[in-house]
């Protein structure tokens, strides 16, 4: 199964990026992931095992423009198939990006991924023709999402096997030719300098012990003037500072720093990008993350401090995110 796979990203991908040595470098690439799953272990063999008790389904019609990414409806499965169906689906938790149906199986996620979405994309380049890079594009429901502007590609990366076999499951219905998401981080994608048209960054940097670096390597793999979309964790200042949490923030180990908005500005500039612009600051909420049957795991609630919900239970300022738009030199 995990070969196959790999041979439909080679078609995809190796031919739309066949730009030497591009084309080789992701080429190797792809076969050192072909080699690691085709012995599957542990929840790899979870996930892969759930993927091959999927039912082999045509859906009648996809919907990739509405907040829920839709694949098929009732009248394509019978009872049995949809029984088999949801198991499958369900031993994929959790799922955190949402929310989707496939056959009347809906998927109740974690996030409200269409909150986000409808916050920046009043803002942005249009996505028509333009070659798209997803980093941390998780089980892909912002790539369906930019599908249905008809790019010329989206190339998603997201390491965490969890969701990458989720967006294999959902692909396997809606098909889309041209767009891949791959079971890389983004050190492991090979450098591809001055391609793409708009990089999606979001909930990223702040996991990242070097984000200028990362932010480096977003703006040379940006065509000139291509842009950035970047969402991330800010502080509430004025001056240039960062928050820089001793051990966790909101529960997570691996948030290192949170800037405000002047300091992320300077990070930006610092790394080539001009035209910078913060189009949108909003607290997270339960509204928008919140518990549910899908992922079995704690949610914004609870890493909140419950005497105050300003606070994460450590003491720092809750949540609040900043979506940032800016150009490359």
């Amino acid at each position: 199964m995990i070969p196959e796979i790999v041979d439909e990203f080679n078609k995809v991908l190796i031919e739309q990026l066949n730009e030497p040595p591009f084309k080789d470098q992701l080429n190797k690439a792809l076969e050192q992931k072909r080699s690691l799953f085709e012995t599957p272990r542990g929840n790899i063999l979870k996930y892969a095992t759930a993927i091959d008790t999927l039912p082999d389904i045509i859906p009648s019609s996809c919907d990739l423009a509405s907040q829920t990414v839709t694949g098929g409806g009732c009248g394509d499965i019978s009872q049995t198939q949809k029984s088999g169906l949801e198991a499958a689906l369900y031993r994929m938790c959790p799922w955190r990006k949402g929310p989707f149906e496939l056959f009347g199986t809906f998927i109740d996620t974690e996030w409200q991924s269409f909150i986000k979405w409808d916050r920046f994309i009043p803002h942005i380049a249009p996505l028509h023709r333009r070659r798209i890079l997803d980093i941390g594009a998780s089980n892909g429901y912002y790539m369906f999402r930019m599908a249905a502007f008809d790019p010329s590609l989206v190339v998603g990366l997201e390491p965490q096997h969890t969701f990458y076999f989720q967006y294999l499951a959902l692909q396997k219905y809606l098909k889309l030719p041209r767009v891949a998401n791959l079971p890389f981080t983004f050190d492991e994608f090979p450098v591809a300098d001055h391609y793409f048209d708009t990089v999606f960054c979001m909930g990223v940097l702040y996991h990242r012990k070097s984000p200028l670096d990362m932010l480096k390597k977003i703006h040379d793999s940006l065509k000139k003037g291509g842009e950035l979309v970047l969402e991330n964790l800010i502080i509430d200042s004025t001056d240039d500072v960062c928050l820089f949490p001793e051990n966790r923030y909101a529960k997570m180990r691996n948030v290192f720093f949170i800037p405000s908005i002047k300091a992320m500005t300077s990070w930006l500039k610092r790394t080539g990008f001009h035209n910078i612009r913060c189009v949108d600051v909003s607290a997270t909420t339960p509204g928008e993350q919140r518990k549910t049957p899908w992922i079995q795991t704690e949610s914004l609630d609870d890493f909140l401090d419950p005497a105050d919900p300003g606070k994460t239970v450590e003491g720092y300022p809750a949540p609040v995110r900043a979506i940032f738009l800016a150009n490359a030199h």
